[in-house]
């Protein structure tokens, strides 16, 4: 028997050694495989997967979100607007020369449309 076939013998016959690196390496596969599981639950892929078979559920769910996302823009639009009016008011108070007379432009604009009845 030469040399390399007593070599690739030895290799072929499980030492000890290598039962316990397989045992490791198994355990290792073990908890990676449950963590995996674990942040698949955590993600919730099972409830999403649920909702694409279901699609009503879905385009009930995406008007229910696009409603309420515009109120939300609206309501901050509001909050916006009102602000920025405030500021103009405060800076046409100041009589500013040039500036001032293009505020209180825009001041009165706004405060007339405010005033009419749009309905």
């Amino acid at each position: 028997m030469s040399e390399h076939d007593k070599q690739t013998a030895t290799a072929a016959t499980p030492s000890t050694s290598d039962h316990l690196n397989s045992q490791d390496k198994i355990e290792e596969l073990h908890t990676l495989t449950n963590r995996l599981a674990n942040e698949l639950e955590r993600s919730r892929i099972a409830q999403y997967t649920e909702l694409l078979n279901r699609p009503w559920k879905l385009i009930g769910l995406n008007l229910l979100s696009g409603a309420a996302r515009g109120v939300g823009i609206a309501i901050g639009f509001t909050f916006f607007a009102a602000t920025i009016i405030y500021v103009l008011q405060l800076l046409g108070a100041l009589n500013l020369p040039i500036v001032g007379d293009y505020i209180a432009d825009i001041v009165r604009i706004v405060q007339r449309q405010l005033d009419m009845n749009t309905y």
